[in-house]
């Protein structure tokens, strides 16, 4: 090859790794809920990497009780962190139906304030209540610049579906009426999808995985999104994603599913495999998103 091409190609490649470099993409932590174990919570403010400084967002709207998820969750943090800790939650209420507790959506001090959080958490409850205030608002922008500056999104139960572009909202679809609870069988169109966060894009989350037995729900998923990683994360459980890969943490297990082979539609719209790979991790396993 010639001298020239070669020094070219070499300066292009550093100049690219440089540019890499420079990308401050933060962490996430993504936890399958039930009970937050303080080895969790511990790994979670460690790896989040607080200056004394630094403060922390909790984002209660999936929650019905807001107040309540977010004391809880302060309790639960306090122990391995004197970093302030403060509760947002927001609404697209007009300012005179607001309680003294709402942010608005496009509040611009409230907004930076959150933009600046080291660590962002976001409480469960539901999921689509999250996302019905938070999609594609100033509040929705805040949470990705924050991450591509560096800080951590973490969540909990509705706030590990809402991580995702496809997020699972815990429906299933039956003749044009949504239904709650198990699902219990493997058709098309029979899980209902809607846009989360999208700070991840090469997978689709399910929570407390193994002790509700939502395989059904996730292989339906699956189906619906061959090319993607189909994560179900169990309760006491989290996931820390960093760049392309993601390792495991707590006291139980996290399923993948991917990789589905023979992908048809039979009659009555029952989906068929003829293959999928199916991976068990556990604690401090590691695994590529790619």
């Amino acid at each position: 090859m010639n001298t020239w091409i070669k020094i070219l190609i070499c300066y292009g490649l550093y100049g690219h790794a440089m540019a890499q470099s420079k990308l401050k993409t933060g962490k996430l932590f993504i936890i399958g809920g039930g009970d937050r174990p303080p080895e969790l919570m511990q790994k979670l403010i460690a790896e989040a990497g607080l200056a004394p400084q630094d403060h922390i967002a909790i984002l209660t709207n999936s929650s019905a009780s807001p107040d309540t998820s977010y004391h809880y969750l302060v309790q639960d943090l306090r122990p391995h962190s004197n970093n302030s800790i403060a509760m947002f939650h927001f609404t697209k209420k007009p300012k005179s139906d607001k309680s003294k507790n709402d942010f608005s959506v496009d509040e611009v001090g409230i907004l930076d304030s959150l933009r600046k959080a080291k660590l962002i958490f976001i409480t469960g409850g539901v999921q689509g209540r999250f996302m019905d205030v938070v999609l594609n608002t100033p509040v929705h922008q805040a949470i990705k610049d924050a991450y591509r500056n560096g800080s951590m999104i973490a969540g909990t139960s509705a706030g590990a579906a809402v991580m995702s572009k496809e997020m699972i909202t815990g429906d299933q679809v039956r003749a044009d009426t949504l239904y709650s609870g198990s699902v219990d069988r493997i058709i098309q169109g029979n899980i209902q999808i809607q846009e989360g966060l999208g700070l991840i894009t090469s997978v689709v989350i399910d929570q407390h995985f193994i002790v509700r037995s939502r395989y059904n729900r996730l292989l339906t998923v699956l189906h619906q999104y061959p090319s993607k990683l189909a994560i179900g994360i169990d309760e006491e459980t989290a996931i820390l994603v960093y760049g392309d890969r993601a390792t495991v943490f707590g006291t139980s297990q996290v399923v993948v599913l991917r990789k589905p082979k023979g992908l048809e539609v039979k009659t009555n719209k029952v989906l068929r495999f003829k293959k999928v790979a199916l991976s068990l991790y556990t604690s401090g396993d590691t695994f590529m998103l790619n």
